[in-house]
């Protein structure tokens, strides 16, 4: 007998095939988990990855997964899926970027560590369920509950505009490594971060860009031991590539379930 029972209804085509696909899906992210476990492993026997190396991995598992099945036609982003452990794992890069700034990142830090927070602890509720981001966008909207309080799905909304602000100060720098670090970020937080903010969200984050440290001490920050100019500006120009369009898939699915418009006080 088949492992999918299933009573026959007028539907029933359809739900094997839609039973099948999520099977495949599962089995094809739990693949990915186990590549990233053994990434992890090897990360922390060499003990010398840079942050720049290790969200590369991570996003090679991303963009795998929009490769195939997880990423759905821009015409159906609601069979789209967004793996969570390799998009959280991703997130928590940017922290250990903050950290190595120091504690002038403090709010920062804390406003992306509670984001994370709240989408691990709903994960890990009914983790069968809740590996994809998408399932739990899914439940929030349809119980009217995403726009309501601290909820996941605003935790995603912010996740994805904080590494989209990453990724536009990245692709300034990359293209000069000496542009004035407080011109960079101003620049990026302007078409990234800022149409979304309110008066208070504004002024405390502009207070807390002005403290990020000056373009060559970030870059050394980002640099392993015996790494040169040319060898992380091309490790960059490979994050920058692998990030895009991971990150416009995720706007994909913000805007197919309405969030895309959120805004903070």
């Amino acid at each position: 007998m088949s492992k999918f029972s299933i009573i026959k209804t007028p539907n029933t085509s359809s739900k094997i095939s839609l039973s099948v696909e999520r099977q495949e899906v599962i089995l094809e992210i739990n693949h990915q988990e186990e590549q990233l476990e053994e990434m992890k492993r090897r990360r922390e026997a060499e003990m010398v990855a840079s942050e720049i190396r290790s969200a590369i991995e991570e996003l090679s598992l991303l963009a795998v997964n929009l490769k195939t099945g997880g990423g759905a036609a821009a015409d159906d982003q609601t069979s789209a899926h967004v793996p969570i452990k390799p998009f959280l794992s991703l997130c928590n890069l940017l922290i250990q970027v903050l950290d190595k700034i120091g504690p002038t990142m403090a709010v920062l830090r804390q406003d992306i560590h509670h984001n994370i927070q709240r989408l691990e602890n709903f994960h890990e509720s009914d983790p069968s369920i809740y590996w994809d981001v998408v399932e739990i966008l899914k439940k929030e909207v349809n119980e009217g509950k995403a726009k309501k309080g601290p909820t996941c799905s605003k935790a995603f909304v912010w996740l994805t505009r904080s590494l989209d602000f990453t990724l536009a100060l990245l692709q300034l720098l990359v293209k000069d490594f000496g542009r004035n670090m407080e011109q960079a970020v101003e620049e990026s937080y302007s078409i990234t971060l800022k149409p979304w903010h309110g008066w208070i969200s504004s002024t405390a984050y502009r207070v807390a860009l002005k403290l990020v440290p000056d373009t060559q001490t970030l870059l050394n920050i980002l640099k392993v031991k015996d790494e040169d100019d040319d060898m992380l500006k091309e490790e960059i120009q490979n994050l920058i590539s692998l990030l895009t369009p991971v990150l416009e898939h995720n706007k994909d699915i913000l805007r197919t379930y309405g969030l895309d418009k959120l805004k903070s006080t």
